[in-house]
């Protein structure tokens, strides 16, 4: 059974992913999204843990949130376009005994929206605030063609996730504030891939299951866990400010069931339906981040944010009654963001934002699979804030991410060979409201 289990184990694989259909290949580094807002979308998110422009800070610094005044409610919507290909170098093949290989895979990608909502509100004037966020912090979903010649590797990755985080910010002076956060996180997962029957059959020596005789696996899951956050501003002088955000690990006890199609009455009771489970650590980040007013036009932004990736080395699925079904290697490292932004008021209404940012990866060649075939990153963002009036104010941003192609050489006797390289071209557009009352 854990030849095939093998390939529907990436339940964890997917399941980590945790945001929403929204997101194809996650945004930032592995597959962690940076789209909480659109204030932010125009600077590539540089500095975002020191701006505290608006209640959208309850996700990047809940410190941030002693700079706003009074009431605040913040909508943003993120259009995300991913167009994810493969090229084959010649090496891909199918397990043996199973029908030749059916191609490329098409693009993998697709045009998804992402939404996220926040309120703030200051409970004790220049004190003490209250405020929740409701995103996603993570996600995946790729859909490669079904005769593909990866397909024993993956078909469908989706996930879709939600993050609900209370919040409370403490103005300590007026130099120092503090905030802290509780995340409560809900995901449900599913995903396919192709299953090599006649392969199984034959190790096993069961008769009368013809040459490529195949079918496809469905896995679905569903997870509830928490984590918190904490942060902290410091308004060095009257125009620079520093902010320093963390986010803990959050473990996930993922239940799910694996269902197979038209399989063959011989091999029910070699791989039959039936409930999994898988245990899976989802990193922590620190960021550190400054904004500096250069003038009354100009402000400066920059950040630096570490993922602690290295908390996935592996993913594995069991039974219920313990037995491994299947474990993989993903042997994931650490990985690091940087980004750089400017802001320029022009007048009292309207603000032009830039941006830029480099990820690095977490994932390895060897491991890079078609569920998530990651890869560096660099960012080139722009935007533009209107002011209504003082209550309402409206943002949009853009970001067109360059990934560098990234190279496969996976090794399987029971899924086949993948060698080759991935390409990736992305682009965001976001539309922001905030309302202060």
């Amino acid at each position: 059974m854990s030849t095939h289990a093998h390939h529907r184990a990436l339940l964890p694989a997917a399941v980590v992913a945790a945001l929403a259909v929204w997101s194809h290949q996650a945004l930032g580094s592995g597959f962690a999204l940076f789209e909480q807002n659109t204030s932010g979308l125009g600077n590539a998110f540089a500095g975002a843990a020191a701006v505290g422009e608006d209640a959208s800070t309850i996700y990047f610094n809940p410190a941030g949130m002693t700079r706003i005044k009074g009431r605040q409610v913040v909508g943003a919507l993120s259009l995300i376009n991913v167009k994810l290909e493969f090229a084959d170098n010649g090496g891909s093949s199918v397990p043996p005994l199973q029908s030749p290989g059916g191609g490329s895979g098409g693009d993998a990608g697709a045009l998804a929206a992402l939404p996220a909502g926040y309120l703030s509100w200051e409970l004790q004037p220049n004190r003490l605030w209250l405020g929740v966020g409701v995103g996603g912090p993570f996600g995946l979903a790729t859909e490669w063609n079904d005769g593909w010649v990866g397909r024993f590797h993956a078909i469908e990755s989706a996930v879709e996730a939600i993050n609900i985080n209370p919040s409370l910010a403490w103005k300590v002076n007026d130099q120092f504030s503090v905030g802290a956060g509780i995340s409560i996180q809900r995901m449900k997962a599913t995903f396919s891939n192709a299953v090599p029957y006649a392969l199984l059959a034959a190790s096993l020596g069961v008769p009368g299951v013809a040459a490529g005789t195949e079918g496809v696996a469905d896995i679905e899951g569903d997870s509830w866990s928490t984590g918190w956050n904490l942060g902290a501003t410091w308004q060095v002088t009257p125009a620079t400010r520093l902010g320093a955000a963390y986010r803990s690990k959050i473990e996930h006890d993922i239940e799910g069931d694996i269902r197979f199609s038209t399989r063959p009455a011989q091999l029910g009771a070699v791989v039959p339906d039936g409930d999994v489970e898988a245990t899976v650590e989802l990193p922590d980040t620190f960021s550190l981040a400054v904004a500096h007013d250069v003038d009354a036009r100009w402000q400066v932004l920059a950040d630096y944010t570490w993922t602690g990736w290295g908390s996935i080395p592996e993913l594995a699925i069991l039974r219920p009654n313990g037995q491994a079904v299947s474990r993989v290697n993903l042997a994931f490292k650490d990985s690091w963001r940087i980004g750089l932004g400017a802001n320029y008021r022009m007048d009292e209404r309207w603000t032009l934002r830039l941006g830029v940012a480099y990820d690095r990866t977490p994932v390895q060649d060897a491991e890079r699979t078609p569920r998530l075939p990651d890869m560096n990153r660099k960012w080139a963002s722009v935007g533009a804030q209107w002011r209504m009036s003082q209550q309402l104010a409206f943002d949009v941003g853009f970001t067109y991410i360059f990934s560098s192609d990234a190279s496969s050489d996976l090794r399987s006797t029971t899924a086949g060979n993948l060698t080759g390289k991935y390409s990736n071209k992305t682009w965001v557009l976001g539309g922001q409201a905030r309302y202060t009352f």
